[in-house]
């Protein structure tokens, strides 16, 4: 969002002022073309693997290579390839295009000097940190869905749509299971969202927008990696990414609600913790040099 921005928008009083603020960050946003190549990288995931599974055994219902779950049921429904896509792109794509934008909120404005004056026309520092943070949740959000509907529509083009076979082995119509899907990009939203809420803690730490998107990714990549080490396997529920693939219990009946509560409680957790450290750190921040 620039200074010139938000010096248009009118200093009026209610709700018009901060919806043309956020509108003003969400276009900034989707202007950025760092963020537009990523968004077609995302998408360019679940159509790899429709044409690979597609290409290397288009008569085959099994994974063959202890891949993600997904990718045995692809072949017999093509709802399966946005699943499988969101599996592969969940530890690694999904949260560097979180950091780019996160990264990039506070640390970015500083660094091109807009910051003072996003903050002199006048623009709550409250404010500005709550906007951010909405820019950075609808960013992720539509992010997690470019997978799910380029996944869905390779999907239905190349192996067809119809009943969906759940994990459990119930048979749901592709209404049901399209609305499934929904929720499963609702609940990956909500865990992407307390990374979001770490980056823009980062973020105000540094005006250095790069630094700041690569020490996001390298917290996210750590907390993967303890993830795996069985010797400290009391700290896993605590990790911020520990909950994150029980999505697939969605696709289960009944739903396993228990790990999906977990995992909402654990990102509401991280986003309450690193939204109060950012809003301290902005607060007292010496923005006029």
């Amino acid at each position: 969002m620039s200074a010139v921005e938000v010096a248009a928008v009118p200093a009026t009083r209610g709700f018009t002022a901060p919806l043309r603020f956020l509108g003003s960050e969400l276009s900034l946003i989707a202007r950025r073309r760092r963020n537009q190549a990523g968004l077609a990288v995302l998408a360019s995931v679940p159509i790899i693997v429709a044409i690979a599974v597609r290409v290397s055994n288009p008569t085959s219902s099994g994974s063959g290579d202890g891949g993600p779950e997904f990718l045995s049921s692809i072949t017999g429904n093509g709802i399966f390839v946005a699943l499988a896509a969101l599996a592969l792109e969940l530890q690694l794509f999904l949260p560097i295009a979180v950091a780019a934008v996160a990264g990039d909120a506070i640390a970015g404005e500083a660094n091109v000097g807009t910051l003072r004056y996003l903050l002199t026309v006048p623009v709550h520092r409250t404010r500005l940190l709550a906007v951010k943070y909405v820019g950075i949740v609808v960013g992720t959000f539509i992010a997690t869905v470019t997978v799910a509907g380029t996944g869905v529509l390779a999907g239905l083009l190349l192996f067809g749509g119809g009943d969906v076979t759940l994990l459990s082995g119930t048979t749901i119509g592709m209404g049901e299971g399209l609305l499934r899907l929904l929720a499963i990009c609702l609940y990956l939203t909500a865990c992407l969202a307390a990374l979001g809420a770490v980056g823009l803690f980062v973020s105000t730490l540094t005006e250095q927008p790069m630094g700041a998107t690569i020490a996001i990714v390298m917290f996210n990549m750590i907390s993967w990696i303890l993830g795996l080490i069985p010797q400290i396997e009391w700290l896993h529920p605590y990790l911020l990414t520990h909950w994150w693939n029980s999505f697939g219990d969605l696709l289960r009946d009944p739903v396993a609600w228990d790990p999906l509560r977990n995992g909402l409680l654990s990102a509401a957790a991280y986003i309450v913790i690193f939204l109060s450290a950012a809003w301290a750190r902005f607060g007292t921040r010496d923005v006029t040099s």
